[in-house]
């Protein structure tokens, strides 16, 4: 069963970290197979205090996108997203599409 990574963000505050993020996010994501944004209709964000932007990454699994997550290389990649930007992320199991 597939894993994904559902990611509620907020308006990008340091564009410089949200560069950095991607160029470290990168080698990871190709590591643990993930894919962003595969959903053949994208999520609209309907209610929201604070979120502004709707991330899906699609993982082989849920294992591995729990892996991914647990990654240390993953947690230096994610102080930047944090500096970036707020967010919440959450794990999901299942298929979605």
């Amino acid at each position: 069963m597939k894993g994904y990574w559902l990611i509620i963000g907020t308006e990008i505050a340091d564009e410089e970290a949200q560069r950095d993020y991607g160029e470290l996010w990168k080698p990871i994501a190709t590591r643990y197979g993930a894919r962003v944004n595969q959903l053949a209709t994208p999520p609209i964000l309907l209610e929201a205090r604070d979120g502004r932007r709707v991330i899906v990454v699609e993982f082989p699994s849920y294992e591995i996108a729990r892996a991914c997550y647990d990654d240390p290389e993953y947690q230096e990649a994610r102080l930047m997203a944090l500096k970036a930007s707020k967010r919440a992320l959450l794990i999901i199991k299942g298929d979605l599409v």
